[in-house]
């Protein structure tokens, strides 16, 4: 699979978490304020709220095999507007939990990847799934929001 296609395994396995908002297969950006709240105006929800997806990292690392292993590390950033009288923090905690939850399910993506967990020396796994990087409050088209952004590592053998 193409470096196109998991970037768009990634975005239909966010597409498929309940009341993500809206999803963007990149970053999105407008000089404007108001064009880019638009851009992340989730019409369901009323609100502020969505996520875009990145590549951050490639590397590729040779085998005996004359097989070459392609790790990506993806940056998938989420929004959501800040809003204290309805507890809008522990609304988007879970939504983040739904979010690792989705992509635990499959270490694949769907046969997009051979994996998503990073393998380490001497056997086993290292980091799985997605990883919750960092997360707290910012200032994202002139609204107030959480932010999270979240890292997810792709392993893809190449021949």
């Amino acid at each position: 699979m193409s470096v196109a296609a998991i970037r768009t395994a990634i975005v239909t396995r966010l597409n498929s978490v309940a009341s993500i908002g809206v999803v963007h297969d990149r970053e999105r950006y407008a000089a404007d304020q108001s064009k880019l709240k638009s851009l992340y105006w989730s019409a369901p929800l009323n609100r502020l709220q969505g996520w875009y997806v990145r590549r951050q990292q490639t590397s590729e690392v040779g085998e005996i095999r004359q097989t070459s292993v392609e790790q990506i590390r993806w940056r998938l950033v989420g929004f959501m507007a800040f809003d204290d009288a309805t507890s809008s923090e522990i609304a988007f905690d879970a939504l983040i939990e739904r979010v690792r939850d989705a992509f635990r399910v499959d270490d694949t993506l769907g046969g997009s990847v051979a994996q998503c967990s990073i393998p380490v020396d001497g056997g086993g796994a290292g980091e799985s799934a997605i990883q919750l990087d960092d997360c707290g409050p910012a200032m994202f088209a002139g609204v107030l929001c959480h932010v999270a952004r979240l890292g997810l590592n792709t392993i893809r053998y190449l021949e």
